[in-house]
């Protein structure tokens, strides 16, 4: 027992240093690595043996890692340029003030804080709070995930703040985003059901269904956006401890627990939605409350929908790699549970202590080379692994999906609509109608 603990954590360590050296290329997803590596284990297995087991330290050594270190570009790289001074988030303003290693600390201070209430709060009560709870409430699925579109949809506000005398101009103009973010959804749900029902995706990739869709709707929008952007980063400070405060850290990490259970235990609800739903209930506003709260949300988002796979007794497949393991012949035990929240809480430590070199070498990085080359890079990347592992078909879709994915970068509305993709087509199937609509659609 001694030495299979040892390689577990050992596995999940290495996992989180290569999710840590993953993390910062911008866009690139730990489940589009894993997807690949999956294709790999089972290309491998036609000429030795190979125990499917050993990933499961390893990929919780990714998932956590990606999930704490992942703010690293998406805070250092996102330099705002004039047109959307007024629009930036938190993280951005810190960067603007030459002080975005402090907001990459202040999330990574809440990631970690989300891996210690899963492996000492949650983690502990799994086997006998979740069955229970998954039995009470599976027959609400459907109306819960409805109810979470309607607010999403109805909680979209016009992005125009301009004041002056009213008429079809100014309506047209409050409208903009609010058709943008609608147009959104509705193009993006269509695109879930052809994939969902019609999918152009070879059978040997099926298992990588919607990657080609989520980089296309979710990553080549923002590399490009990026690669045309004028905003420049700052120079940056990179010394200092951060301070949190106990109120500030007992809020966010409140709001992000709350968010990212919520979206770990529902299907289709993604942390992005689980954030914005824990920060209309918490009423969260301070930036530094913000950003903890999102490194909590991730992380037990993340994590915490893996877990989920290997509560005994519960049988739930909540997230990507959840989804591309069960296809694997694990075993999922007492004993596996015990090892896997070791594995967590190993791998989160190792990831937060990669925080602090990692921000360093992104912004010497950045003193060498601008984010617009980085981001041209990253498109390389991100797209050759699409045509790689779903050929030109995948290729076809990220195309379709990014023109979707560009709708809320050129017209102010939320990228959040872009889970349309999932939302639609899986709250219609748990209601009964997905096939009907298929059918008028025409792909059924």
């Amino acid at each position: 027992m001694t030495g299979e603990l040892i390689q577990v954590l050992l596995l999940a360590t290495i996992g989180a240093v290569v999710a840590g050296c993953l993390a910062c290329i911008p866009s690139l997803h730990v489940y589009n690595v894993m997807g690949f590596m999956i294709m790999g284990v089972h290309s491998l297995g036609r000429f030795c043996s190979f125990s499917p087991d050993l990933l499961v330290p390893l990929f919780i050594g990714m998932v956590v890692g990606f999930s704490i270190l992942n703010s690293i570009p998406s805070i250092l790289l996102t330099a705002p340029d004039e047109s959307a001074i007024f629009t930036v988030l938190p993280g951005q303003k810190l960067l603007m003030k030459g002080r975005g290693a402090e907001g990459v600390r202040l999330t990574a201070v809440g990631g970690l804080g989300g891996i210690l209430l899963l492996v000492f709060f949650f983690g502990p009560i799994a086997p006998l709070a979740m069955p229970f709870t998954n039995r009470v409430l599976r027959p609400h699925m459907h109306w819960i995930i409805w109810s979470v579109i309607t607010f999403m949809l109805l909680s979209e506000w016009p992005r125009s703040h301009s004041s002056g005398q009213g008429g079809w101009l100014k309506f047209m103009g409050g409208w903009k985003s609010l058709a943008a973010g609608l147009l959104t959804f509705l193009l993006s749900g269509l695109l879930g059901f052809i994939i969902f029902f019609r999918s152009p995706i070879a059978v040997t990739a099926s298992f990588q269904n919607l990657m080609p869709a989520f980089v296309g709707l979710f990553a080549t929008p923002w590399l490009i956006l990026s690669m045309l952007s004028r905003g420049r980063v700052p120079p940056q400070e990179t010394a200092g401890p951060v301070r949190v405060g106990a109120a500030v850290m007992l809020r966010g990490l409140l709001a992000g627990a709350m968010g990212g259970g919520f979206a770990a235990f529902f299907p289709a609800i993604t942390g992005g939605v689980g954030a914005m739903l824990a920060g209309h209930a918490t009423a969260t506003r301070n930036d530094r409350v913000f950003l903890v709260a999102q490194g909590a949300s991730k992380t037990v988002y993340y994590t915490g929908a893996l877990l989920l796979f290997f509560v005994p007794g519960l049988n739930m497949t909540r997230g990507g790699a959840a989804w591309l393991l069960r296809g694997l012949e694990i075993e999922r035990s007492s004993g596996t549970y015990l090892l896997v929240l070791a594995a967590i809480l190993v791998a989160g430590m190792v990831s937060y202590l990669l925080v602090g070199p990692l921000t360093r070498f992104t912004l010497a990085l950045l003193q060498r080379c601008s984010c617009r080359i980085i981001a041209s890079i990253a498109l390389l990347v991100v797209a050759g692994l699409v045509l790689l592992m779903t050929g030109w078909q995948g290729g076809c879709v990220m195309v379709v999906a990014t023109a979707i994915g560009m709708i809320p970068v050129l017209y102010g509305s939320r990228r959040m609509n872009c889970l349309g993709i999932i939302l639609l087509p899986v709250a219609c199937n748990m209601s009964g109608i997905g096939i009907s609509v298929a059918r008028w659609l025409g792909l059924a």
